[in-house]
């Protein structure tokens, strides 16, 4: 029997296990399939305060020692379902791993995080990392005074746009609807209202290109885009922001979520928790994960000790 399980090994995830273990909770993380989460693919944490430069899944490497130091414990397995039932004055939850055991805890802290929606068009995957990203605030600083596109056009699309007119020479957004229809109007306003950014309505991509690799090498750089109209426009990078969509499928369909299949803390049974990505109206960011894991894990060890 643990006291805290922790589903998810991204930055969230990690903090939490780190508070947790070393206020002398008995703390297991079943990280997944990949230590780090998101934050491992990012080759270089820029915006992450006192760690310039620094390597992602480097960094979730020092944070699980960290935690381990501390007595946290490590499965990489992912959880298939989630069940619990009253012990007392608190709760009791089961979780079932595909590692094919089933984990037992006094509480649970969802840290599971959540993965951008993918666009399914000709070039994508090749250029993924080459000139296709879905991160704006990740990659934005190496297309300075460079050309580049930004696809949707809800919050994120325009946050985005905003955020890359402070580097990028030009943006230029395209969005497959006629209007900003779910998009903040004052972000609307101020996406017009830059000189640096330009709006495409009706608009898809149907191919993103560059330079053909030669066998068996790797695509070099997005150079152009192909639209549904036709045109090609030529750009430097192309950014995704369609939404994301949380990784909360193994829970109950009691567990209420949000339309992005988000959790809200309030919203949660007795001893659960939630931090990071997976958390409802929290940004997307490395720091804000790492906040929100702390919070979890005290909150948590709040919770375990009042059961006493």
């Amino acid at each position: 029997m643990y006291d805290i399980i922790i589903l998810g090994s991204g930055p969230a995830g990690l903090t939490a296990a780190l508070y947790a273990a070393r206020g002398g909770k008995k703390t297991l993380v079943l990280g997944g399939d990949q230590l780090g989460g998101q934050m491992a693919t990012i080759h270089s944490l820029e915006n992450y305060p006192g760690t310039p430069g620094v390597n992602g899944l480097a960094l979730a490497n020092t944070m699980k020692e960290q935690a381990e130091t501390f007595g946290a414990e490590f499965v990489f397995a992912s959880a298939k379902t989630i069940g619990h039932k009253t012990y007392g004055i608190g709760h009791i939850y089961n979780v079932l791993a595909d590692d094919g055991k089933e984990y037992e805890s006094k509480s649970v802290i969802i840290a599971t995080g959540a993965k951008p929606r993918r666009l399914d068009t000709k070039g994508i995957r090749e250029f993924t990392g080459r000139g296709v990203s879905y991160c704006a605030t990740c990659d934005g600083f190496f297309y300075t005074d460079k050309d580049v596109i930004v696809v949707g056009g809800g919050n994120s699309a325009l946050n985005d746009a905003l955020y890359l007119a402070d580097h990028a020479r030009s943006v230029r957004i395209l969005y497959r609807k006629g209007a900003f229809s779910r998009g903040e109007a004052i972000l609307v306003d101020r996406v017009l209202a830059n000189e640096k950014i330009s709006v495409m309505f009706d608009t898809e991509i149907t191919e993103v290109g560059g330079p053909s690799p030669q066998s068996g090498a790797e695509a070099s750089g997005v150079e152009y885009v192909i639209t549904n109209k036709g045109e090609k426009i030529e750009c430097a990078g192309v950014f995704i922001a369609i939404g994301h969509e949380a990784n909360t499928d193994y829970l109950s369909e009691s567990v209420l979520r949000d339309e992005q299949g988000r959790l809200a803390p309030k919203n949660l049974p007795d001893g659960m928790y939630v931090a990071g990505d997976v958390q409802s109206e929290l940004k997307m960011q490395v720091a804000t994960a790492v906040g929100a894991g702390c919070d979890a894990a005290m909150d948590c060890i709040i919770y375990i000790n009042s059961m006493k």
